[in-house]
């Protein structure tokens, strides 16, 4: 199985509801990292499993729409509270949906929201060549 991965980093706000989390029910920003891994057992015929250029175009766009932004305020974080496996999720289904690679077999997104806490969500791409 082949991985291709790449990472874009980014500045968000928001703050977390339904607890008592102390200074993170407050709005307060994090720097964000996402990487995103695309998995396939097929290359294409110019010994690629994906266009890196169409894979960078999509993730700047996904993260173009968080930079700077609330997410609690986001309505894909509707009654959510705006946790790093939530957006992880958000994240991977937007991408997964934007990504137009048959050979695909899965992708992942791994958020990290400082050095040393991270989430990810993988999906599994059905009708690709494995």
């Amino acid at each position: 199985m082949y991985t291709v991965a790449v990472t874009r980093d980014f500045v968000a706000q928001h703050y977390l509801i339904g607890g008592d989390w102390g200074a993170e029910n407050q709005r307060h920003s994090h720097h964000y990292r996402l990487e995103l891994q695309l998995e396939g057992a097929e290359l294409d015929q110019h010994g690629y499993l994906v266009d890196i250029v169409d894979i960078e175009n999509n993730l700047e766009a996904l993260v173009a729409s968080y930079r700077d932004r609330t997410l609690n305020d986001l309505p894909e974080f509707a009654g959510l509270n705006p946790s790093i496996e939530h957006f992880s999720r958000i994240c991977c289904t937007r991408l997964a949906a934007a990504i137009q690679a048959a050979n695909l077999a899965a992708i992942t997104v791994k958020l990290w929201e400082n050095e040393i806490a991270w989430a990810s969500y993988r999906l599994a791409r059905w009708g690709a060549t494995e």
